[in-house]
């Protein structure tokens, strides 16, 4: 196993042995796992996003300059400065779009790690379908736990932090982007 595995195991499979019922323990620790990864994940994202905000928001601006230029340069009838401005747009709105895409990587690593914890514990272990003859392994059980724990992650995050600073407060009803 891992040396960060064995560091964290006696407090991980301490919560797979609340109960002494085996599937509600299984329910529960891998529920508490999924919290983890959730937590852990929204704070590196969020750590990450302050550290390359100043570098986003020019890219954003670059962005939006040359969008700007490139419909000046068509609304006066320059096809060439059109051109060439808009593909200046495309590039800096490629940019913008692959460092979200980076940013929101570092929101899931610590679902990989997780799972690569669950794998050293329960590789063998496999969940019988009612009704069915197919079964699902703890890849299939910490799937849906996940969900589960990012929606209510999100539930309690909106009532302890109504608005991030800088942000105007969302309207009753209305969704955050």
């Amino acid at each position: 196993m891992d040396p960060v595995f064995l560091f964290l195991d006696p407090y991980l499979i301490w919560f797979y042995r609340l109960t002494g019922n085996t599937v509600l323990d299984f329910v529960l620790g891998t529920y508490v796992v999924a919290l983890l990864a959730v937590i852990v994940g929204e704070g590196t994202s969020a750590v990450a996003a302050l550290l390359v905000k100043r570098h986003t928001e020019r890219q954003t601006a670059a962005a939006r300059k040359y969008q700007d230029l490139s419909m000046e340069a068509l609304k006066a009838g320059d096809r060439p400065a059109y051109e060439a401005t808009n593909k200046l747009a495309n590039e800096a709105f490629g940019k913008s779009f692959f460092t979200q895409l980076t940013l929101s990587a570092t929101f899931f690593w610590p679902v990989f790690f997780a799972l690569g914890w669950m794998q050293t514990r329960f590789q063998e272990v496999e969940f019988p379908l009612p009704l069915v003859d197919l079964r699902f392994s703890y890849v299939g059980a910490f799937v849906p736990l996940y969900i589960a724990a990012y929606l209510l992650f999100k539930v309690v995050k909106k009532r302890v932090f109504p608005a991030a600073p800088g942000q105007a407060p969302q309207p009753q009803g209305a969704s955050a982007p």
